[in-house]
């Protein structure tokens, strides 16, 4: 039994419109899908990915456009870190970040990975990081406005912020078994200050696993170790389950089916608003209650 690696980041966005816009037309990721957050319906959850969404490509956004600015500290998640292939696609970035006045960082060597920081409209960390020689899970999305050797490939790593790193640092090893290059993650220790969730933050990080057979299994594996697991949760794309490391983080295992493509076809993935079937017959109060994108 072995995580596959990252599936998604979600995080926080209070503009959402401006979000789609960096992360389509900056970033050049596709919207693969635009639907709701499940638990709150007044607010959209948009994904970004490759041509399709795969697992490991998905960055994600609950919109909640009263939430105030992220605050660092612990326990938090940043910066996101996503792959490219080459020093020469990191070069390629930080010239487009430089022309379209994205505010970006010199390009620093990382743990022996060549790594180009930025930030979003809202303060959000992210990363690029050259990962020649390293698998990664996207394709690039033809239609993009990035050219294929220079696109996103998907996440690369997360860091975690904590207010101890060992504990949070056995946890991941002993019970995840995460260590190997599968899945990247690295710790950071901050005891100083406690974060604040928000706009520009990260909400959770998934992890992935091939379906909800060997799901249950983690879910048992979890338990037995004394974390506090949420039931299965069905998210019609993937189904899950929810917890906290030791640190604070919050953390997801999710399967890397049924996919976006379960309700709609390749060509319209992200042009419209998709509602699992189980939030179907609330459409129109749901669409009522939402700004048009």
């Amino acid at each position: 039994m072995k995580l596959n690696g990252l599936h998604h980041v979600t995080a926080i966005t209070a503009r959402a419109r401006q979000n789609v816009d960096f992360y389509t037309n900056v970033l050049g990721l596709r919207l693969v899908k635009k639907t709701v957050n499940q638990d709150d319906v007044s607010a959209y959850h948009l994904f970004y990915g490759d041509e399709i969404g795969r697992p490991g490509t998905e960055v994600t956004f609950f919109d909640w456009p009263m939430a105030g600015p992220a605050r660092p500290g612990y326990p938090s998640i940043a910066p996101i870190a996503l792959a490219v292939t080459s020093s020469d696609s990191l070069r390629w970035w930080q010239d487009r970040f430089q022309e379209l006045g994205v505010e970006h960082d010199r390009p620093s060597e990382v743990e022996g990975r060549l790594t180009l920081g930025f930030r979003d409209p809202e303060g959000q960390r992210l990363e690029l990081v050259d990962a020649e020689g390293q698998e990664t899970p996207g394709r690039p999305w033809d239609a993009g406005p990035v050219p294929a050797e220079h696109a996103i490939r998907g996440l690369h790593h997360v860091t975690l912020t904590v207010g101890r790193v060992e504990p949070s640092e056995r946890f991941v090893r002993e019970v995840m078994g995460i260590g190997d290059d599968a899945v990247r993650l690295r710790l950071r220790e901050d005891p100083a200050g406690h974060a604040r969730q928000g706009a520009g933050g990260v909400h959770h990080v998934a992890f992935r696993t091939p379906d909800q057979e060997e799901q249950l299994l983690w879910r048992r594996r979890l338990l037995e170790a004394g974390a506090q697991v949420t039931p299965v949760i069905d998210r019609f794309y993937f189904t899950s389950v929810y917890f906290r490391e030791p640190g604070g983080n919050l953390f997801e295992i999710a399967t890397d089916g049924p996919g976006f493509t379960a309700d709609e076809d390749l060509g319209e993935l992200g042009r419209h608003l998709a509602l699992p079937p189980f939030l179907e017959p609330r459409r129109g109060e749901i669409e009522a209650g939402l700004k048009p994108l």
